[in-house]
């Protein structure tokens, strides 16, 4: 093999390396404008993700404000007025029984009414 031939052996070896290196150029240019696009989108949902972690703070303060007021305010009134309403129904019980008694005596006195007329007609 002679020299030019030798040369030329080369040159083609290095025009194959050289397509290769540009191919291989436009794939990294390629690939950093991917990473660019890439890094802008992971920029967006960080800020997504903050926002999101405002707002689910600021969740946890309102149930934690609402858990506050159930326990403190809801519930005892609740109480309260199951309280109230355990009084009301002795009161009524109590009123029916009172009720019930009036009326048994109601029902007594009207034997005797009755019977008294009874005695005054027979007079």
């Amino acid at each position: 093999m002679t020299d030019t031939e030798l040369l030329q052996a080369l040159y083609n070896d290095m025009q194959t390396v050289k397509h290769k290196v540009t191919s291989l150029d436009e794939k990294v240019a390629s690939l950093d404008e991917k990473v660019a696009s890439l890094d802008e989108k992971v920029a967006s949902l960080d800020e997504k993700v903050a926002s999101l972690d405002e707002k689910v703070a600021s969740l946890e303060c309102e149930v934690s404000k609402i858990n506050v007021t159930l326990e403190n305010e809801t519930n005892r009134n609740i109480k309260i007025i199951a309280e109230g309403h355990l009084d009301l129904s002795r009161k009524l019980n109590e009123a029916v029984r009172l009720s019930s008694d009036i009326k048994a005596k109601q029902e007594i006195q009207d034997i005797y009414i009755n019977m008294h007329q009874n005695q005054l007609r027979a007079l």
